[in-house]
């Protein structure tokens, strides 16, 4: 599984599937193949959605959004 962390607060938002991070990989912009965080609004969710997001990671993502303009998320595998 891969955990999905609110990057300023550290706060663990939820776990997702290798499937569901590649889906992020292919459809948000990396500054290089390290990059492990992706600055999240409502509309780059509603992007998410119109490309047929998973709704369990398209949930976890206006969670994490919650009230605010936009959030730094990061990922992070915790396979053994």
């Amino acid at each position: 599984m891969i955990g999905l962390y609110d990057k300023q607060a550290d706060r663990k938002i939820g776990d997702i599937s290798e499937g569901e991070l590649q889906f992020l990989i292919d459809q948000l912009e990396e500054e290089d193949r390290h990059d492990q965080d992706y600055y999240i609004d409502a509309a780059t969710i509603d992007y998410l959605v119109t490309r047929n997001g998973n709704p369990h990671l398209i949930a976890l993502l206006r969670g994490a959004l919650g009230g605010s303009e936009g959030v730094d998320i990061r990922w992070e595998d915790s396979s053994p």
